[in-house]
Protein backbone atom coordinates (compact mmCIF):
# COMPACT_ATOMS: atom_id res chain seq x y z
CA UNK A 1 0.00 0.00 0.00
CA UNK A 2 1.36 3.54 -0.93
CA UNK A 3 1.60 6.07 2.24
CA UNK A 4 -0.81 8.84 1.57
CA UNK A 5 0.49 11.44 -0.79
CA UNK A 6 2.77 9.08 -3.02
CA UNK A 7 0.54 9.60 -6.22
CA UNK A 8 -0.48 12.19 -7.90
CA UNK A 9 -2.96 10.76 -9.33
CA UNK A 10 -6.78 11.05 -8.52
CA UNK A 11 -10.57 9.90 -9.86
CA UNK A 12 -12.33 12.03 -12.35
CA UNK A 13 -12.95 15.18 -10.80
CA UNK A 14 -10.92 14.29 -7.41
CA UNK A 15 -8.31 17.24 -6.02
CA UNK A 16 -4.90 15.24 -6.98
CA UNK A 17 -3.61 13.80 -3.97
CA UNK A 18 -0.35 15.93 -3.65
CA UNK A 19 -2.50 19.18 -3.93
CA UNK A 20 -4.87 18.20 -1.34
CA UNK A 21 -1.70 17.38 1.02
CA UNK A 22 -0.43 20.79 -0.03
CA UNK A 23 -3.63 22.51 0.76
CA UNK A 24 -3.71 21.02 3.82
CA UNK A 25 -0.70 21.72 4.97
CA UNK A 26 -1.35 25.50 4.34
CA UNK A 27 -4.10 24.93 6.26
CA UNK A 28 -2.15 23.43 9.27
CA UNK A 29 -0.08 26.14 9.27
CA UNK A 30 -3.03 28.83 9.48
CA UNK A 31 -4.19 26.45 12.87
CA UNK A 32 -0.83 26.52 14.06
CA UNK A 33 -0.23 30.44 13.38
CA UNK A 34 -4.08 31.02 15.52
CA UNK A 35 -2.68 28.57 18.13
CA UNK A 36 0.49 31.17 19.11
CA UNK A 37 3.08 29.49 16.61
CA UNK A 38 5.11 32.17 14.95
CA UNK A 39 7.09 30.03 12.96
CA UNK A 40 6.27 27.10 10.72
CA UNK A 41 8.00 24.18 8.46
CA UNK A 42 7.92 20.61 7.41
CA UNK A 43 10.98 18.77 6.92
CA UNK A 44 11.55 14.86 6.27
CA UNK A 45 11.32 12.36 8.87
CA UNK A 46 14.10 10.10 7.11
CA UNK A 47 16.89 9.38 7.99
CA UNK A 48 20.03 12.46 7.34
CA UNK A 49 23.40 10.44 7.09
CA UNK A 50 25.13 13.81 7.88
CA UNK A 51 22.97 15.05 11.14
CA UNK A 52 23.37 11.69 12.35
CA UNK A 53 27.19 10.96 12.21
CA UNK A 54 26.89 14.66 13.23
CA UNK A 55 25.02 13.30 16.59
CA UNK A 56 27.62 10.24 16.99
CA UNK A 57 30.99 11.98 16.63
CA UNK A 58 29.50 14.61 19.27
CA UNK A 59 28.51 11.75 21.75
CA UNK A 60 31.54 10.12 21.35
CA UNK A 61 33.52 12.78 22.19
CA UNK A 62 31.11 12.91 25.36
CA UNK A 63 30.35 16.61 24.88
CA UNK A 64 27.09 15.61 26.52
CA UNK A 65 28.52 15.42 30.00
CA UNK A 66 26.34 13.73 32.46
CA UNK A 67 23.47 13.60 30.18
CA UNK A 68 23.16 10.19 29.68
CA UNK A 69 19.74 9.69 28.67
CA UNK A 70 21.20 11.17 25.21
CA UNK A 71 23.63 8.09 24.40
CA UNK A 72 20.65 5.74 25.73
CA UNK A 73 18.21 6.66 22.94
CA UNK A 74 20.67 7.52 20.28
CA UNK A 75 19.21 5.08 17.74
CA UNK A 76 16.14 7.20 18.19
CA UNK A 77 17.46 10.39 18.20
CA UNK A 78 19.33 9.64 15.05
CA UNK A 79 15.84 10.38 13.05
CA UNK A 80 12.69 10.97 13.80
CA UNK A 81 11.20 7.32 11.72
CA UNK A 82 14.25 6.15 14.07
CA UNK A 83 11.81 7.03 17.03
CA UNK A 84 8.59 6.16 15.03
CA UNK A 85 9.03 4.19 11.64
CA UNK A 86 5.70 5.23 10.09
CA UNK A 87 6.55 8.80 10.24
CA UNK A 88 6.72 10.43 6.92
CA UNK A 89 7.11 14.54 7.56
CA UNK A 90 7.66 16.58 10.27
CA UNK A 91 5.67 19.76 11.53
CA UNK A 92 8.69 22.04 13.06
CA UNK A 93 6.96 25.06 14.86
CA UNK A 94 8.38 27.73 17.19
CA UNK A 95 6.66 29.70 20.00
CA UNK A 96 8.89 33.14 20.41
CA UNK A 97 9.61 34.36 23.55
CA UNK A 98 11.52 37.33 22.45
CA UNK A 99 12.71 39.63 25.29
CA UNK A 100 11.47 43.29 26.03
CA UNK A 101 14.50 43.54 28.22
CA UNK A 102 17.95 43.62 28.10
CA UNK A 103 19.13 40.08 29.25
CA UNK A 104 22.44 41.06 29.75
CA UNK A 105 21.44 44.32 32.11
CA UNK A 106 22.65 42.57 34.70
CA UNK A 107 25.46 41.15 34.35
CA UNK A 108 27.60 43.81 37.00
CA UNK A 109 24.75 43.31 39.78
CA UNK A 110 26.19 41.43 42.28
CA UNK A 111 23.84 41.16 44.78
CA UNK A 112 21.47 39.91 42.37
CA UNK A 113 20.81 36.72 40.78
CA UNK A 114 20.30 35.96 37.33
CA UNK A 115 17.84 33.86 35.65
CA UNK A 116 17.64 32.95 31.83
CA UNK A 117 14.61 34.65 30.16
CA UNK A 118 12.77 31.55 29.27
CA UNK A 119 12.43 30.48 32.62
CA UNK A 120 10.78 33.90 34.41
CA UNK A 121 7.39 32.85 33.09
CA UNK A 122 5.52 30.44 32.54
CA UNK A 123 6.98 26.54 32.02
CA UNK A 124 6.99 26.74 28.31
CA UNK A 125 6.83 22.63 28.31
CA UNK A 126 3.20 23.12 29.37
CA UNK A 127 2.48 26.10 27.17
CA UNK A 128 3.85 24.25 24.31
CA UNK A 129 2.59 20.84 24.50
CA UNK A 130 -0.85 21.99 24.73
CA UNK A 131 -0.73 24.20 21.84
CA UNK A 132 0.76 20.78 20.11
CA UNK A 133 -1.71 18.66 20.80
CA UNK A 134 -4.61 21.08 19.84
CA UNK A 135 -3.05 21.18 16.91
CA UNK A 136 -2.64 17.41 16.18
CA UNK A 137 -6.22 17.03 17.45
CA UNK A 138 -7.13 19.77 14.77
CA UNK A 139 -5.27 17.35 12.34
CA UNK A 140 -6.94 14.30 12.55
CA UNK A 141 -10.55 15.76 12.05
CA UNK A 142 -9.58 18.14 9.33
CA UNK A 143 -7.91 15.25 7.69
CA UNK A 144 -10.78 13.06 7.87
CA UNK A 145 -13.12 15.51 7.07
CA UNK A 146 -10.83 16.19 3.60
CA UNK A 147 -10.81 12.26 3.01
CA UNK A 148 -6.91 11.93 3.71
CA UNK A 149 -7.80 9.15 5.36
CA UNK A 150 -6.06 8.30 9.47
CA UNK A 151 -3.71 10.80 10.08
CA UNK A 152 -0.89 9.38 12.67
CA UNK A 153 0.58 12.23 14.60
CA UNK A 154 2.83 12.22 17.54
CA UNK A 155 3.84 15.32 19.32
CA UNK A 156 6.76 15.99 21.03
CA UNK A 157 8.80 19.07 22.73
CA UNK A 158 12.01 18.93 24.60
CA UNK A 159 11.85 15.97 26.22
CA UNK A 160 11.70 13.03 23.65
CA UNK A 161 14.74 11.72 21.96
CA UNK A 162 14.18 14.38 19.25
CA UNK A 163 17.15 16.68 17.19
CA UNK A 164 14.69 19.73 17.08
CA UNK A 165 17.21 21.96 16.12
CA UNK A 166 18.81 20.06 13.06
CA UNK A 167 14.69 19.49 12.43
CA UNK A 168 13.57 23.40 13.01
CA UNK A 169 16.56 23.93 10.22
CA UNK A 170 15.33 21.34 7.72
CA UNK A 171 11.82 23.03 7.89
CA UNK A 172 12.93 25.99 7.29
CA UNK A 173 12.46 27.90 10.84
CA UNK A 174 15.79 29.53 10.77
CA UNK A 175 19.81 28.02 10.81
CA UNK A 176 21.17 26.42 13.25
CA UNK A 177 23.62 29.34 14.52
CA UNK A 178 27.51 29.15 15.29
CA UNK A 179 26.21 28.66 19.27
CA UNK A 180 24.51 26.22 18.02
CA UNK A 181 20.68 27.28 18.66
CA UNK A 182 17.99 28.08 15.92
CA UNK A 183 18.58 31.44 14.15
CA UNK A 184 15.70 33.15 12.58
CA UNK A 185 15.48 36.36 10.22
CA UNK A 186 12.08 37.05 12.45
CA UNK A 187 12.75 35.95 15.67
CA UNK A 188 16.19 36.22 16.38
CA UNK A 189 17.01 33.28 18.83
CA UNK A 190 14.60 33.57 20.97
CA UNK A 191 12.32 30.52 19.51
CA UNK A 192 11.00 27.66 21.74
CA UNK A 193 10.56 24.83 19.21
CA UNK A 194 8.24 21.61 19.23
CA UNK A 195 7.23 19.00 16.58
CA UNK A 196 4.30 17.28 15.18
CA UNK A 197 5.50 13.78 13.51
CA UNK A 198 2.81 12.93 11.05
CA UNK A 199 2.65 9.88 8.40
CA UNK A 200 1.18 11.94 5.88
CA UNK A 201 3.83 13.12 3.06
CA UNK A 202 3.62 16.43 3.51
CA UNK A 203 5.36 19.10 0.85
CA UNK A 204 8.79 19.66 2.28
CA UNK A 205 9.59 23.92 3.46
CA UNK A 206 13.62 23.20 2.16
CA UNK A 207 16.06 24.72 5.08
CA UNK A 208 17.00 28.03 5.36
CA UNK A 209 20.08 29.57 4.55
CA UNK A 210 23.21 29.98 6.85
CA UNK A 211 23.21 33.55 7.65
CA UNK A 212 25.93 33.84 10.30
CA UNK A 213 28.92 34.69 7.62
CA UNK A 214 31.73 36.02 9.17
CA UNK A 215 29.95 36.91 12.67
CA UNK A 216 31.54 35.71 15.63
CA UNK A 217 29.72 37.28 18.53
CA UNK A 218 28.01 34.26 20.09
CA UNK A 219 31.92 32.57 20.80
CA UNK A 220 33.54 35.67 21.98
CA UNK A 221 30.48 36.52 24.68
CA UNK A 222 30.97 32.61 26.23
CA UNK A 223 31.96 32.65 29.94
CA UNK A 224 33.02 29.44 30.04
CA UNK A 225 34.43 29.02 26.62
CA UNK A 226 31.81 26.09 25.78
CA UNK A 227 32.19 26.29 22.03
CA UNK A 228 35.61 24.45 21.08
CA UNK A 229 34.91 25.86 17.51
CA UNK A 230 31.77 27.51 15.45
CA UNK A 231 28.58 25.48 15.20
CA UNK A 232 30.11 22.72 18.40
CA UNK A 233 29.13 23.05 21.74
CA UNK A 234 30.70 21.01 24.24
CA UNK A 235 27.75 20.94 27.16
CA UNK A 236 30.45 20.60 30.01
CA UNK A 237 31.51 23.75 29.90
CA UNK A 238 27.89 25.81 29.16
CA UNK A 239 26.54 27.86 32.59
CA UNK A 240 23.02 26.06 30.63
CA UNK A 241 24.12 22.46 31.48
CA UNK A 242 26.33 23.18 34.55
CA UNK A 243 23.70 25.06 36.19
CA UNK A 244 20.73 22.82 35.37
CA UNK A 245 21.47 19.90 34.14
CA UNK A 246 24.75 19.31 36.09
CA UNK A 247 24.16 17.60 39.27
CA UNK A 248 26.89 17.55 42.44
CA UNK A 249 29.30 20.19 42.67
CA UNK A 250 30.43 22.41 39.74
CA UNK A 251 33.73 21.76 39.14
CA UNK A 252 35.80 25.22 40.84
CA UNK A 253 37.15 25.74 37.37
CA UNK A 254 34.28 26.97 36.38
CA UNK A 255 32.86 28.78 39.24
CA UNK A 256 33.84 31.86 38.88
CA UNK A 257 32.73 32.06 35.20
CA UNK A 258 29.04 31.24 36.51
CA UNK A 259 29.17 34.77 37.82
CA UNK A 260 25.41 36.16 38.52
CA UNK A 261 23.86 33.32 36.28
CA UNK A 262 21.73 30.83 38.72
CA UNK A 263 19.84 29.21 36.26
CA UNK A 264 20.82 29.06 33.04
CA UNK A 265 22.44 31.46 30.64
CA UNK A 266 21.64 33.75 27.22
CA UNK A 267 24.96 35.53 26.44
CA UNK A 268 25.73 33.72 23.40
CA UNK A 269 21.92 34.26 22.52
CA UNK A 270 21.78 37.74 23.42
CA UNK A 271 25.04 39.13 21.53
CA UNK A 272 23.17 37.56 18.01
CA UNK A 273 22.98 40.93 15.63
CA UNK A 274 19.71 39.10 14.61
CA UNK A 275 17.91 39.68 17.65
CA UNK A 276 17.00 42.97 16.65
CA UNK A 277 14.72 41.98 14.17
CA UNK A 278 12.49 40.15 16.91
CA UNK A 279 9.53 41.74 17.42
CA UNK A 280 8.26 41.18 21.10
CA UNK A 281 4.82 41.57 20.18
CA UNK A 282 5.20 37.72 18.57
CA UNK A 283 6.04 36.84 22.39
CA UNK A 284 2.95 34.70 23.69
CA UNK A 285 1.69 36.20 26.95
CA UNK A 286 2.51 33.00 28.88
CA UNK A 287 6.17 33.85 28.74
CA UNK A 288 6.29 37.12 30.38
CA UNK A 289 8.53 37.45 33.01
CA UNK A 290 7.15 37.39 36.23
CA UNK A 291 8.19 40.86 38.50
CA UNK A 292 9.71 38.33 41.64
CA UNK A 293 12.00 36.51 38.85
CA UNK A 294 12.97 39.28 37.07
CA UNK A 295 15.91 40.70 39.41
CA UNK A 296 15.90 38.33 42.32
CA UNK A 297 18.01 39.39 45.56
CA UNK A 298 20.16 36.19 46.34
CA UNK A 299 19.84 37.13 50.37
CA UNK A 300 16.30 36.15 49.80
CA UNK A 301 17.13 33.19 47.51
CA UNK A 302 19.61 32.06 49.86
CA UNK A 303 17.36 31.18 52.71
CA UNK A 304 15.05 28.93 51.13
CA UNK A 305 14.19 25.57 51.92
CA UNK A 306 12.50 23.04 49.94
CA UNK A 307 8.52 24.33 50.82
CA UNK A 308 9.96 28.23 50.04
CA UNK A 309 11.36 27.08 46.98
CA UNK A 310 8.63 25.06 45.25
CA UNK A 311 5.98 27.94 46.11
CA UNK A 312 8.50 30.74 44.68
CA UNK A 313 8.63 28.61 41.64
CA UNK A 314 5.62 26.78 41.04
CA UNK A 315 4.55 26.53 37.32
CA UNK A 316 8.06 27.44 36.70
CA UNK A 317 10.68 25.17 34.60
CA UNK A 318 12.84 26.07 37.60
CA UNK A 319 11.11 23.92 39.85
CA UNK A 320 12.22 20.80 37.75
CA UNK A 321 16.17 21.24 39.19
CA UNK A 322 14.63 20.90 43.04
CA UNK A 323 15.73 23.48 46.21
CA UNK A 324 19.39 22.06 46.73
CA UNK A 325 21.00 22.41 42.76
CA UNK A 326 18.93 25.98 42.72
CA UNK A 327 20.32 26.61 46.17
CA UNK A 328 24.09 25.66 44.75
CA UNK A 329 23.58 27.73 42.14
CA UNK A 330 23.27 31.27 43.86
CA UNK A 331 25.47 30.44 46.22
CA UNK A 332 28.42 30.23 43.65
CA UNK A 333 26.87 33.51 42.61
CA UNK A 334 27.10 34.75 46.25
CA UNK A 335 30.66 33.61 45.74
CA UNK A 336 31.23 35.48 42.55
CA UNK A 337 29.54 38.87 44.31
CA UNK A 338 32.08 40.36 46.18
CA UNK A 339 29.28 41.40 48.84
CA UNK A 340 30.54 40.61 52.37
CA UNK A 341 27.15 41.18 53.35
CA UNK A 342 25.88 37.58 51.80
CA UNK A 343 27.70 35.84 54.38
CA UNK A 344 25.22 36.14 57.03
CA UNK A 345 22.81 33.81 54.36
CA UNK A 346 26.31 31.92 53.18
CA UNK A 347 27.50 30.60 56.65
CA UNK A 348 24.35 28.87 57.98
CA UNK A 349 24.16 26.73 54.71
CA UNK A 350 27.63 25.33 55.95
CA UNK A 351 25.62 22.66 57.59
CA UNK A 352 23.69 22.22 54.72
CA UNK A 353 22.02 18.46 54.45
CA UNK A 354 23.14 18.23 50.70
CA UNK A 355 26.72 17.73 50.47
CA UNK A 356 26.78 20.07 47.17
CA UNK A 357 25.57 22.85 48.99
CA UNK A 358 27.73 22.50 52.11
CA UNK A 359 30.34 22.24 49.49
CA UNK A 360 28.96 25.52 47.42
CA UNK A 361 28.62 27.23 50.79
CA UNK A 362 32.52 26.73 52.10
CA UNK A 363 33.87 28.03 48.26
CA UNK A 364 31.46 31.26 48.75
CA UNK A 365 32.48 31.86 52.26
CA UNK A 366 35.78 30.96 51.07
CA UNK A 367 35.54 33.40 48.42
CA UNK A 368 33.88 36.51 49.89
CA UNK A 369 36.06 36.60 52.92
CA UNK A 370 39.31 36.86 50.49
CA UNK A 371 37.64 39.31 48.56
CA UNK A 372 36.82 41.15 52.62
CA UNK A 373 40.36 40.44 53.16
CA UNK A 374 41.85 42.34 49.37
CA UNK A 375 39.07 45.12 49.97
CA UNK A 376 40.76 45.82 53.70
CA UNK A 377 44.47 45.41 52.25
CA UNK A 378 42.87 48.32 49.94
CA UNK A 379 42.09 51.07 51.80
CA UNK A 380 45.14 50.27 54.42
CA UNK A 381 47.21 50.87 51.50
CA UNK A 382 45.32 54.34 50.67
Amino acid sequence: MKPPGSSTCAPDGAVPVKTALSNFAEAVEGEARALGFCAFGVASAATDEDRAARLDAWLAAGMHGSMGWMEERAHHRRSPQGLWPEARSVIALGMSYAPAADPLRLADEGGIGRISTYAQGADYHDTVKKALKNLARWMVSEGDKRGLGPVGVKVFTDTAPVMEKPLAAAAGLGWQGKHTNVVSREHGSWLFLGEIYTTLDLPLSGPARDRCGSCRACQDACPTDAFPAPYRLDARRCVSYLTIEHKGPVPEDMREGLGNRIYGCDDCLAVCPWNKFAETAHTMKAFLPRAELTAPELADLLTLDDAGFRKLFSGSPIKRIGRDRFVRNCLYAAGNSGREALLAQVEPLLADADDAVADAARWARAKLRSSLSRSDGEVAAT
